[in-house]
């Protein structure tokens, strides 16, 4: 009988040691994919900004600074390779990009522009999608960083190597992303 206990008492760790830690690679996979969201549509974004900066480049040519701005930003996006850096890349884009689209408010042609004004709401809309995948990825971060932390799974955490991640934080940036994206069509 008690040979029957101790292998029940066994069964029973084993299948919790399986659940914990098929819970915490489903975790991980869950922040993995919410990563791959903010990528596409952060790569919209990207592929967007030149065309956007050629626009305004037809009405505002002395804007040089504003458009190097933008340029300097966009590169460093595709240098950076870790969340944070992908975070603080991105938020130095959606600064210049600000700058950018303040720029074309002081050109009346510009903004009546349907070439601009389409661009202008296809960036509105990519934002927006950003910021949900944003908020998603970050929802995915802490569920596994709550996991790996809390107890009994944080001991098979560090078993098999699972550590609290980084957060898609903007820094510095975040007040002026944090803004909508202001859309006129006047």
């Amino acid at each position: 009988m008690e040979t029957w206990i101790f292998i029940g008492i066994i069964a029973l760790i084993a299948a919790l040691f399986v659940v914990l830690y098929n819970r915490l690679v489903a975790l991980r996979q869950s922040r993995k994919n919410a990563f791959a969201d903010i990528d596409v549509q952060l790569k919209l974004r990207y592929d967007l900004v030149p065309n956007l900066v050629n626009t305004v480049k037809g009405y505002a040519k002395h804007e040089r600074e504003v458009f190097e701005q933008v340029t300097e930003a966009r590169s460093q996006v595709g240098r950076s390779h870790s969340v944070k850096d992908r975070a603080q890349a991105e938020g130095m884009l959606s600064s210049a990009l600000m700058g950018l689209l303040a720029v074309a408010e002081a050109y009346p042609d510009l903004k009546a522009n349907e070439n601009f004004m389409g661009l202008q709401k296809e960036l509105a809309d990519i934002e927006n999608k950003v910021a949900a995948s944003r908020r998603f990825f970050n929802n995915a971060t802490n569920e596994l960083n709550t996991k790996v932390q809390q107890f009994p799974s944080n001991i098979i955490a560090k078993m098999f190597g699972f550590h609290t991640e980084e957060f898609f934080d903007l820094g510095g940036e975040r007040e002026e992303t944090a803004k909508p994206v202001d859309v006129k069509f006047d």
